[in-house]
């Protein structure tokens, strides 16, 4: 068992730039979205840190499903439900309204209260369909910000929101003597990101775990590659992974006990199990082809990975009880870095047909391989949402790399650039 406990070295912390914020920009909504109005949530006389109404707002329209009424299209500002003229918000267009209050009460606390009104229902006492109060810190104001936009989301769509959810991304910074890694953590929308790691050497394929308190990583410290599991809070980690050769793609498994991993120490890539606690190892393809990039089904019971055993490299799937492996994608000329939606009906692949490579989702009832990035000249790194609705994947554009997002029936996409540096390796986390 490897012994040596690695803390984050402060030296390996660069101080965070505010210019390495993921700003993102909707490039393509749904076509009929619903129309909402986000009124500023009245205040007393303590200015809140955070603009809440303003974080709700906008999480709502770079969802791609709403169009946002937000504070630039108001002249009546409610704070409350019985203070809403359904016929002012009709004539605007609005068939929801979101109001609200923040109260201060001292000792860094804030109330926040609001209310998700129908401007539809003719009853005042009726058209409150969600009403909520929190009391939270200053600095968790921005995260009941984003809590309340996936209620809101989920009570008008019916799909979980994900506003809550944190990325996980590598930021790649060039100089004219060498580049410069860093593992950072964001919210969903890009804002408070903060580096776990920095490092003259690359990092690579950060991977959640199900409870969102660690991430496993590959780093080539040492110019060796090794597979660290770090704790996302207090920074501590550890190594799993240092063999000779390939320590690499780490992928947890659905209870959190064990990862499939990629090593090389036999002689060819091979796919492995390790139970985190004992770091035993079982090996589960035994062969000399290559075989890459494992990713668990929900239910535990089988890994799909990339492999070129069939000539070309495609995706296929293994069953743990008994090895079987059988190839899943056939439409293409490559496919790889599949993972399975939350309810395992479909995979997110990079997939690439005359050397475009784009983001595709292979049905797995019908066989269906359906493009959803469209036409792009490269994309990478799919990691799907928690919610099953988004793919965040990495992508070239302006001539450097940068996340972007699509809906899985591939009517929304949004982009993420990083304001400084290349971003890559995206992983979403639970919710």
């Amino acid at each position: 068992m490897i012994r040596k406990i690695i803390l984050l070295l402060v030296t390996l912390i660069l101080p965070y730039s505010a210019s390495a914020i993921l700003k993102m920009e909707l490039t393509q909504g749904v076509v009929g979205a619903i129309p909402i109005a986000v009124v500023p949530f009245a205040a007393g006389s303590d200015t809140p840190p955070q603009d809440i109404a303003g974080i709700i707002g906008n999480d709502l329209q770079t969802s791609g499903r709403f169009k946002v009424y937000g504070n630039n299209a108001l002249n009546q500002y409610p704070s409350d439900a019985q203070q809403v003229s359904t016929s002012y918000f009709h004539r605007l267009g609005a068939d929801q309204v979101v109001v609200g209050k923040v109260n201060s009460l001292g000792a860094d606390q804030y109330q926040v209260s609001f209310q998700l009104v129908d401007a539809y229902q003719a009853s005042k006492a009726a058209n409150v369909v969600v009403s909520k109060t929190y009391t939270v810190t200053a600095s968790n104001l921005r995260a009941v910000a984003h809590h309340i936009s996936d209620i809101i989301f989920k009570q008008l769509t019916g799909i979980p929101g994900v506003f809550s959810t944190k990325l996980a991304y590598v930021v790649v910074q060039h100089d004219q003597r060498a580049a410069r890694y860093s593992l950072e953590v964001s919210d969903q929308d890009g804002y408070n990101p903060r580096p776990l790691l920095n490092s003259p050497e690359p990092i690579m394929s950060p991977s959640w775990s199900p409870n969102g308190r660690q991430i496993a990583y590959v780093s080539f410290e040492n110019h060796r590659a090794g597979i660290y599991l770090q704790d996302v809070a207090s920074g501590a980690r550890r190594v799993l992974s240092h063999f000779s050769g390939i320590n690499g793609a780490p992928a947890w498994s659905p209870d959190g006990r064990k990862l499939a991993l990629v090593l090389s120490k036999s002689g060819a890539p091979n796919i492995y199990v390790m139970d985190i606690n004992s770091q035993a190892l079982s090996q589960l393809t035994h062969d000399f082809y290559i075989n890459t990039e494992p990713a668990w089904s929900p239910d535990g019971r089988s890994l799909l990975f990339t492999s070129n055993r069939g000539g070309g490299t495609q995706i296929y799937q293994i069953d743990l009880a008994n090895g079987a492996a059988t190839r899943l994608s056939f439409d293409g000329d490559y496919n790889a870095r599949a993972s399975f939606s939350r309810d395992g009906k479909s995979v997110a692949m990079i997939h690439k047909v005359a050397g475009i490579y784009s983001i595709a989702l292979l049905d797995l009832d019908t066989g269906r391989m359906r493009v959803l990035s469209g036409s792009v000249v490269d994309s990478a790194s799919p990691s799907m949402a928690p919610n099953g609705s988004m793919v965040l994947y990495e992508t070239l554009y302006g001539g450097r790399n940068v996340l972007g997002m699509v809906s899985t029936d591939g009517r929304i996409q949004l982009r993420l650039p990083a304001r400084n540096g290349e971003a890559q390796d995206p992983a979403w986390s639970p919710v």
